[in-house]
């Protein structure tokens, strides 16, 4: 029976960016190890967050085999591995170097706007290809289709290989409906840091998280807590970081962690078009609450 092992503190890592728009490898593994040091469970890589649509091959494979030389089978490491063309994902999955990845994280397909029967045979494709276990991923809001309850925990009860999701709907009554009638060995992780502490209130087992990338250690202990049934603790590092949630997002993802990583002298603020950095206004608002939270 194929495990999920993806639980606690997900980082969704970024990929920096020297100033004249090359990858800072450098700057990456200091990065990873500056999180595996501050609580990080297990790390997300080559998805979203990391800006991957605008990398190269080369790019994604040296990233890949960059952060498996720093982690050091310290935690597991999720990839991302999907698209909006199941025959060439499956090809992919099929072909592709995955040595030193524990798992693959696989996005609805975008554009296309399949069925929920397109979304149950695109994933049911994958997860037959697939040499490691799934997580799946449902962000309606860039891929423009819900993945929906119904469909997921079909998906669950009929793929062994599909191990958890990636919940990025933004709506908890659906996470709770995932989570109410999954089978047991089925896993729900927040792709929402906003709502990582009502979704693991309600039975998630982690998070896929962006702020993670800089405040590990504070986004951590919120999780611990949680799971050890401290709630108050909980909440009130989930308050503290409320303000900070919505401005990390409010010029898009990544430019907001970005901005705070290179305020923290880690990274240079470096995006590739078609994304840009976060507004001097964003980023003074978001600097006056890191230096209100003494961080």
């Amino acid at each position: 029976m194929v495990h999920n092992i993806f639980k606690g503190l997900g980082i969704a890592l970024i990929t920096p960016f020297c100033e004249d728009g090359s990858v800072d490898y450098t700057a990456l593994v200091k990065l990873v190890e500056y999180q595996l040091d501050n609580g990080a469970d297990f790390f997300c890589i080559l998805a979203t967050t990391g800006e991957t649509p605008c990398l190269t091959a080369d790019e994604k494979a040296k990233i890949k085999d960059t952060v498996i030389a720093t982690v050091k089978g310290r935690v597991p490491i999720l990839m991302g591995c999907g698209g909006n063309n199941t025959a060439a994902v499956v090809e992919e999955l099929r072909s592709a170097d995955f040595h030193g990845i524990d798992g693959l994280l696989s996005v609805c397909p975008y554009y296309n706007k399949p069925s929920q029967e397109g979304l149950y045979q695109h994933f049911k494709a994958i997860a037959e290809a697939s040499p490691l276990p799934v997580v799946l991923y449902n962000v309606p809001g860039r891929t423009g289709v819900n993945l929906k309850a119904e469909t997921t925990v079909r998906l669950a009860q009929d793929c062994e290989k599909i191990v958890a999701i990636k919940e990025a709907s933004g709506n908890l009554e659906q996470v709770d409906e995932i989570i109410k009638n999954k089978p047991a060995d089925f896993d729900v992780l927040s792709g929402d840091d906003a709502l990582t502490f009502p979704m693991i209130s309600c039975g998630a087992v982690g998070v896929i998280s962006v702020i993670g990338n800089a405040l590990p250690r504070e986004f951590s202990k919120m999780i611990r807590l949680e799971f050890k049934g401290e709630y108050e603790g909980a909440r009130k590092i989930h308050h503290k970081f409320t303000d900070l949630f919505s401005l990390l997002f409010i010029d898009g993802n990544p430019a907001g962690v970005k901005a705070m990583l290179h305020e923290m002298g880690m990274i240079e603020n470096v995006l590739r078009l078609p994304l840009v950095p976060t507004r001097i206004s964003t980023l003074q608002k978001m600097s006056e609450i890191l230096r209100s939270l003494k961080i």
